[in-house]
């Protein structure tokens, strides 16, 4: 019977190769960690610290470090950090090095409700709880606090935040009523009836060209009330 030479060198390779690759995953498992590395991913106003992701991976772990890489489980370390109120979603991995790392993607408040109940509303409309290391500044939301009214100021946020002009100007949404909500503006003394939220890119197209054609006339401060609930016409209620 012939022998394939080949095969045989091939065979013998791919066992080396394995056992070369066990032998270093066997001795790299045993390794201890070495340090805790904490990044926040995009914005950098941290509604949770540094501080306070290791402290909560203490309460749940203890000390990590020294701990031997073959003891952690990851996946449940990311579980942790995401149970947080503060927090979106959690990467955690070890670095060649011997590093815990652990990246971070917080929640973002897009408004912030002050009724009998105050907390933020984030950037999926979810109840986000105030933070004790930063305070957002974004949009009040006030009036009737409902679960459909919460909605639909949800819907005008995530419009406003698409809008350079409308993200930096609008400093508060009033919920007069379901399908009946008014805005405030930072640098104006109008409020803008805005009506309900259907049409929002046309009301706000108009809108945007009556304040530019009133600020060009210098007539801004003569309004107490634009509406814009009305078809293809912006009401103004004066002085």
């Amino acid at each position: 019977m012939r022998i394939n030479m080949n095969f045989i060198k091939l065979s013998g390779l791919l066992l080396l190769v394995t056992g070369l690759y066990a032998f270093s995953n066997h001795r790299n498992m045993q390794k201890k960690v070495n340090g805790i590395n904490i990044e926040f991913v995009g914005d950098q106003n941290l509604y949770i610290t540094q501080g306070a992701v290791n402290k909560l991976l203490i309460q749940n772990y203890g000390p990590l470090t020294n701990v031997p890489k073959e003891k952690l489980v990851l996946n449940t370390i990311e579980d942790v950090i995401e149970a947080n109120e503060m927090v979106k979603s959690a990467e955690v991995y070890l670095t060649v090095s011997g590093e815990l790392t652990s990246k971070i993607i917080q929640r973002q408040p897009i408004g912030r409700v002050e009724g009998e109940t105050k907390f933020y509303l984030d950037d999926e409309g979810k109840h986000m709880p105030f933070s004790s290391s930063h305070s957002a500044r974004v949009p009040i939301i006030t009036g009737d606090i409902t679960g459909k009214g919460l909605e639909d100021a949800y819907e005008i946020l995530k419009f406003i935040n698409t809008d350079e002009f409308l993200r930096k100007n609008v400093i508060g949404i009033h919920i007069e009523s379901v399908e009946n909500y008014q805005l405030k503006f930072r640098m104006e003394q109008f409020v803008v009836n805005l009506g309900n939220i259907e049409d929002l890119e046309v009301k706000f197209k108009k809108f945007k060209a009556f304040y530019s054609k009133a600020d060009k006339d210098e007539t801004l401060n003569e309004y107490a009330m634009v509406n814009l609930e009305f078809n293809n016409q912006v009401v103004c209620t004066k002085i």
